[in-house]
């Protein structure tokens, strides 16, 4: 079993002051759970002002956040051979190429052969880093880039870019119905009222800022490019499908298969088989940790993305009478 010191700080935003000290902790250090950091209010390792204060304690603008703790490494998740794209790696940081159908953390259902998994098996060191220095994650079958600390020093300059929002992060994505322009998405997500599986835009949910343009439009689907402001789960999914133009195959927010008027059966069957969300992160940029060099990779999206995107552009082409 392995251990490390953790030492990090950070200010309550005036969008944070009046919350209670776990509420806003959660916000704050979003790599750790609440019942963690919960655990470390309690015993004095995370402190205001210096100042030991109770989980339910309210803040105020400005308040500093403290954590000293020496975290020793009590989850026992398998490591185990995963296959990694790997697009970068240094002393500080792995860049990766997610493909679909691979979970990023264990959780009930998916116990083994996820991402941290692999990680583990990779990298036996990252075992004393929180969540195998994973710092950000896309869903299951979200594919693209993802950045993971091999250091406690990197992982907490990532995590601080990222609450920063510091962090490029672009996707492309296949939606439905065609888009005039790009926008911008302003819609607060929180947990669905009924699905707990699902999120939801709701009043008092956590602020969550996605933008997006049109890269082609076809007869009933839009290409579109998106950039995250914020980054909460299922943010794009949920977001797209508030505006009504959810993301092809998406199985958890898309609702029936929408197939579009005289279509051809070899399209309808293309559209019929994509059965994930066409969604991928090509983009990713950041401020490396220890060079302080700002750094972009990219990556194309894979090949049933690309397969999807051929079909809906050669159904317009048929439509549109010029010909296959």
């Amino acid at each position: 079993m392995m251990s490390a010191h953790i030492s990090l700080s950070a200010e309550v935003p005036e969008d944070l002051a009046g919350n209670r000290l776990d509420q806003a902790a959660a916000q704050l250090f979003p790599e750790y759970s609440r019942a963690r950091l919960q655990s470390w209010i309690k015993d004095g390792s995370l402190r205001v002002n210096a100042q030991s204060l109770r989980p339910r304690d309210r803040l105020k603008t400005g308040d500093l956040l403290q954590i000293e703790v020496e975290l020793v490494s009590s989850e026992q998740f398998l490591p185990q051979p995963v296959q990694l794209d790997i697009i970068f790696e240094d002393e500080d940081l792995v860049i990766l190429n997610k493909p679909a159908n691979l979970v990023v953390h264990p959780a009930a259902g998916h116990w083994q052969g996820t991402l941290l998994n692999g990680l583990l098996h990779a990298y036996p060191e990252l075992e004393a880093i929180p969540r195998a220095g994973i710092v950000h994650r896309l869903d299951k079958d979200t594919t693209g880039l993802m950045v993971v600390a091999k250091n406690l020093q990197s992982h907490s300059i990532l995590v601080q870019q990222l609450q920063e929002r510091s962090v490029e992060r672009e996707y492309e994505a296949i939606v439905h119905g065609v888009l005039t322009g790009g926008g911008i998405i302003d819609a607060p997500l929180g947990r669905h009222p009924v699905n707990r599986k699902k999120k939801a835009v709701v009043v008092k949910g956590k602020d969550s800022i996605t933008h997006y343009r049109v890269l082609q439009r076809f007869r009933s689907h839009t290409h579109v490019q998106l950039n995250l402001q914020t980054g909460r789960t299922h943010q794009i999914r949920v977001h797209m499908t508030h505006i009504n133009h959810s993301l092809v195959g998406d199985p958890l927010y898309g609702g029936r298969l929408q197939l579009p008027a005289a279509c051809s059966e070899e399209f309808e069957q293309n559209l019929r088989n994509f059965k994930r969300q066409a969604l991928h992160a090509r983009r990713l940029a950041l401020v490396h940790p220890t060079s302080e060099r700002k750094l972009s990779w990219e990556v194309v999206a894979p090949d049933d993305f690309q397969q999807l995107l051929s079909a809906i552009k050669n159904d317009f082409r048929i439509i549109e009478g010029l010909g296959e």
